[in-house]
């Protein structure tokens, strides 16, 4: 067992050494991660190249795909959310960060459907619907 002392110059040198060595000491708290400011974002309206790719955005919330049209993000080049044009709530990766990203596809859902043209489909749809 070591005098109480000794240890604490023991521990400033120790954080003297890592420091001049730019490294960081497990004893400090760990910096939290902020956004992904390097990823590249880009929002599209769905093909049928993405059916595989809302298929398992679908699985993953383990909700059914809806039929439509969907505006969709891609980051990085992997699709991780999809935004129904006709409404209703969004599908997103749950093992990715998506927030950013969801705040971007509900403004662009807004301006791709004028705000009667909305309340107009989902009135259709709902009127198609047995």
């Amino acid at each position: 067992m070591t005098h109480p002392a000794f240890r604490q110059f023991q521990l400033q040198e120790e954080t003297r050494r890592l420091a001049a060595s730019g490294r960081r000491t497990s004893l400090l708290p760990a910096s939290r991660p902020g956004p992904a400011t390097d990823a590249e974002v880009v929002l599209r309206l769905c093909t049928v190249h993405d059916d595989e790719a809302l298929a398992r955005l679908a699985g993953l919330e383990g909700r059914p795909l809806p039929a439509g049209r969907f505006v969709v993000a891609l980051v990085d080049g992997t699709l991780v959310a999809a935004q129904p044009l006709a409404g209703g709530p969004p599908f997103a990766d749950p093992f990715r960060r998506t927030t950013d990203v969801l705040h971007l596809m509900e403004l662009r859902t807004r301006q791709l459907a004028p705000a009667g043209a909305r309340r107009v489909a989902l009135r259709r749809w709902s009127a198609a619907r047995p």
